[in-house]
């Protein structure tokens, strides 16, 4: 449960209009596909059953089997805070608060209660928002059971009108959104208070956050909340949303019994819509906070909103999304200069806000060179305001986008059922049409390719005015007195209107990315594991490959290695140059290509490899399409065999790094996480954050030599693939470029460093921040007697423990917003666990709370769980199991771990046997193994005040 603010008011990145296609397929149904007419209305999507009930109320039913057996139930209602009077701020998101505190159905806490023992997770799979104009609840639940498919569905009818709304269950949940709320107090906060009503334009939405007002929250009546719920939650203003493994005949069937009864309240007033002005007038503002790290600078143009509601307004959209791609990467390249001039920097045209569009420019600068960074920005934009963008980028892009399109409409028949959502969403709070699979296909393949440079080009033009135009600046409080004020950043702009600027010029070259093509190596040995779909070979030079081919995506092809050595080969002074010497060379290009050389080589191509350097093991993760496999592959290759180190890139790289680190412990989030890691590893340099003054022991010479160190030798890699391939078309891509990778046949093994926290808990307080909030973090270590039985049992006590602290913290002392346990444990070097809790809360509730949470771990390790809370984590791990086994990246991750750990990955087949060794006695025994006293560490933020209070 959470407030949204849909909007663009930090550090706003480039957005990319993503949409679907494939080419080759069968022939798409919707529009004519000889001409387009560009005023023809979009087609809505016929695969969506959609109606209105005679109340008004109405409904989407789509038929997906992504997953399979599950459905996905969204109730979106017109009601947000910008509805609210001045006695009602923060109710809109309080009322979806209290839907999860009794229903009509549900009363009290029985609706999550129920739906936890039916596997469904609160907070991450049951959960809603409320923003300033909608509220949207949202519960995935499986399909397959009827009784519980029947009451998913009355789930979302009493959260249509039938709420509890009882008054002790209100005053309980007031605590629970004031810590939502002291959560989000912090510099970002307080700027925001400051700079809203000028980016908003003085209009109603400055004034409506939805997460309220604490005197509000705290002093409204039962009434006032009940009345407000009366007058909106009501069916002109509401859609159900229902898309998954369904009878969709049936399920309209059943929407129609249940929401028909559904009532008009008398009198009901107007639903107003709300605006933001364009006032045609530029504004500046300046604010600064003693805890803000970084001098943040926007340029924020706002326009109307643009319709996208004809084929003419989607062609729109498209040319803006290649204007977005085509400014990025341009910002992309400005980074990789020796000294960049800001840390990051770039703009694109989005939506805004309510009615509005924006085109944002967006620094964050260098300590002390704000104006060098604003320059850069600016100047970027005048270039392609003046010279526009070129034929061969403009081609990239293009080339960029068909792949997407193409690949996407690939997956049309594994699309997720989450992923229709959205759009649904849109077309009930926005009238926007939905295009069907087909359309968007065959639309975007047929309108890409009429976009034209000129018109690309004239967005600049269009869209970067010198009217309705906002600059604000966001900065750390100690540089205020240095700070530009409007004039100054008046005569910056000016000054840039007046310079020379010269045409970009777009250097391209085309060769092979391997000189000569490795010839192939041979297979000397094989393995099939017909019970897990895997086939495990040894290559001629030792690389080891485990190959499944699956069903679960049409175009997804994803690899992963790993070889044992990594960064703790190395001693403490080469420690951060093998840290970052996998950043090094993959910034650096490849082979004959700079890094952007190799960007615009890659230009139109589904492939991605990265290298990487961790503490006990080096590798690379890669995905590909089938088209695109290959380069994948000579990418593979070509890091072991032609890397590149890249000096330019480096120093500015690290500049960049500098920078970003200049005033991070100005944040107390930032000093409390360094405190913990100080304290339990004895500030080692493995386990601490980096400081300025380390960035400079980066050797890149050194870096460049671990990477080539590490990949010197492939006989110890072990290489996992998994994804829509056959064995023949994978084996001669294999053969040629894994099995001819360099082997020296060394044998290595990462050693135990031996950083461990200390043997007794300890406590420790740390005294930073303005707001009176604090965050509590618990922590037990220790050895721990792994297995795969000792894993479940931890797995098992975490989740009981989390839903024993939801009830106890949130629900019954209505002290904290959120609340977490977290187990980890592992293999090597050293068989260890650890376990923590953590949640933030206000200063004076912090030992009561951790008091509350201390009890309910003794409560376990005295009388165990409740059986009812086994059997909700029992449900849970079935149900989360039966979708994972059907998706790429789990056996991805499943395979490459096992075999990293030396365990065989057939565990999984019996893991859902092994849950009925999850008993309250087992449970009670890893508690008491694990959770001992001795080994407790209490670490606490308190804001700066609480250390000068006697």
């Amino acid at each position: 449960m959470y407030f949204n603010q849909r909007t663009c008011f930090a550090m706003v990145l480039p957005l990319l209009f993503l949409l679907t296609s494939l080419q080759g397929l069968a022939k798409p149904v919707g529009l004519p596909t000889d001409t387009l007419n560009y005023t023809t209305a979009l087609p809505m999507d016929t695969g969506v059953l959609r109606g209105t009930l005679p109340n008004g109320f109405r409904y989407y039913i789509r038929h997906n089997a992504e997953p399979k057996d599950r459905v996905v139930m969204y109730l979106a209602t017109k009601v947000g805070s910008i509805l609210e009077t001045d006695d009602e701020l923060g109710l809109a998101h309080f009322l979806e608060h209290m839907q999860f505190n009794g229903t009509k159905h549900f009363p009290k806490n029985e609706l999550v209660d129920y739906l936890q023992k039916a596997g469904v997770r609160f907070g991450s799979d049951l959960n809603a928002y409320t923003s300033f104009d909608e509220t949207v609840y949202q519960l995935p639940i499986p399909s397959d059971d009827p009784e519980l498919l029947k009451n998913g569905l009355q789930v979302m009818r009493d959260w249509a009108q039938d709420a509890l709304l009882d008054g002790d269950e209100i005053d309980k949940e007031r605590g629970v959104v004031l810590n939502e709320m002291l959560g989000g107090r912090g510099a970002q906060q307080r700027m925001r208070d400051q700079y809203f009503p000028m980016i908003l334009n003085q209009s109603r939405y400055a004034d409506r956050l939805p997460i309220g007002t604490k005197d509000i929250i705290e002093g409204f009546s039962h009434e006032t909340l009940r009345d407000f719920h009366r007058k909106w939650y009501r069916p002109d203003l509401q859609a159900l949303i229902v898309v998954g493994d369904i009878d969709v005949v049936e399920m309209e069937r059943q929407i129609k019994v249940l929401f028909a009864d559904l009532k008009q309240p008398d009198n009901a007033p107007e639903r107003e819509e709300y605006s933001i002005p364009l006032t045609g007038k530029n504004q500046f503002m300046a604010v600064t906070d003693p805890e803000m790290p970084q001098t943040v600078m926007q340029v924020i143009i706002k326009h109307r909103e643009a319709d996208v509601k004809t084929v003419g307004d989607y062609r729109t959209q498209l040319a803006k999304s290649l204007f977005n791609q085509l400014a990025a990467a341009r910002f992309s390249e400005l980074t990789r200069q020796s000294d960049p001039p800001f840390i990051q920097g770039g703009g694109s045209i989005g939506g805004f806000l309510r009615g509005l569009d924006a085109f944002t420019l967006y620094m964050a600068a260098k300590p002390g060179e704000i104006k060098r960074g604003f320059d850069a920005v600016v100047t970027e934009f005048e270039r392609i305001k003046r010279h526009g963008f070129t034929a061969t980028e403009l081609d990239r892009a293009k080339r960029n986008f068909i792949t997407s399109v193409e690949s996407a409409y690939a997956e049309r028949d594994k699309r997720k059922s989450e992923s229709y959502v959205a759009s649904y969403l849109n077309h009930f709070l926005q009238d926007e049409n939905v295009l069907s699979n087909e359309d968007r296909y065959r639309l975007g393949k047929q309108l890409i390719g009429t976009i034209t440079l000129d018109e690309v080009n004239a967005l600049g033009r269009e869209y970067y005015v010198d009217r309705n135009r906002d600059i604000l600046i966001m900065a750390p409080e100690k540089d205020k007195e240095t700070l530009p004020d409007e004039q100054t950043v008046e005569g910056w702009l000016a000054a840039i209107g007046q310079s020379d600027i010269a045409p970009y010029d777009d250097n391209v070259q085309d060769i092979p990315l391997l000189e000569e093509q490795p010839s192939a190596g041979t297979v000397t040995e094989r393995r099939e594991r017909p019970e897990l779909g895997v086939t495990e070979l040894t290559l001629s030079n030792g690389v080891k490959v485990a190959l499944k081919p699956t069903d679960f995506k049409n175009d997804e092809i994803n690899i992963t290695a790993f070889s044992p050595g990594g960064t703790s080969l190395y001693s403490d002074d080469e420690f951060l140059s093998a840290t970052y010497a996998a950043t090094v060379v993959g910034g650096s290009g490849l082979g004959p290509y700079d890094a952007t050389q190799l960007t615009k080589y890659l230009s139109g191509k589904k492939v991605s490899v990265r290298p990487y350097i961790g503490e006990r093991s080096e590798g690379f993760s890669a995905s590909s399409g089938k088209k695109d496999l290959q380069t994948a592959f000579e990418l593979i290759h070509g890091y072991f065999t032609v890397p590149r180190l890249d000096l330019a890139v480096f120093q500015g790289y690290m500049q960049r790094v500098k920078a970003s680190l200049a005033n991070r412990l100005d944040d107390p989030n930032a000093v409390f996480a360094d405190t913990i890691n100080a304290v339990l590893y004895n500030n080692n340099i493995r386990r601490t954050s980096m400081t300025v003054e380390q960035v400079d022991q980066i050797d890149p010479q050194r870096a460049f030599d671990i990477f080539k160190e590490r990949f010197a030798d492939a006989s110890d890699f072990t290489v996992t693939i998994v994804g829509s391939f056959t064995e023949d078309e994978i084996m001669p891509l294999v053969l040629q470029y894994l099995a001819s990778l360099p082997a020296a046949g060394r044998e290595e093994a990462a050693p135990d460093l031996g950083i461990y926290p200390p043997e007794k808990g300890l406590q420790q307080t740390v005294y930073r921040g303005k707001e009176e909030k604090s965050s509590v973090r618990l922590y037990y270590f220790g050895d721990y007697d792994y297995s795969e039985d000792e894993n479940l049992q931890l797995d098992a006590l975490e989740s009981i423990l989390n839903i024993k602290l939801i009830e106890r913290l949130r629900e019954a002392e209505s002290g904290v917003y959120g609340v977490s346990a977290s187990a980890s444990y592992a293999k090597y070097p050293r068989h260890r666990y650890s376990f923590s809790i953590a949640y933030g809360t206000s200063p004076d509730k912090v030992e009561p709370l951790m008091a509350s949470a201390l009890d309910e771990v003794d409560k376990i390790k005295q009388q165990g769980p409740e059986q009812v809370d086994i059997d909700k984590f029992i449900s849970e791990q079935k149900r989360q199991l039966e979708v994972q086994l059907r998706e790429n990246g789990f056996w991805l991750g499943h395979l490459s771990n096992s075999y990293q750990n030396e365990e065989d990955p057939a565990y999984i087949l019996a893991y859902l046997d092994k849950l009925s060794q999850v008993t309250t006695e087992s449970v009670k025994a890893i508690a008491n193994k694990y959770l001992v006293d001795d080994r407790l560490f209490r670490f606490i933020l308190m804001p700066e005040a609480a250390a000068e209070t006697p």
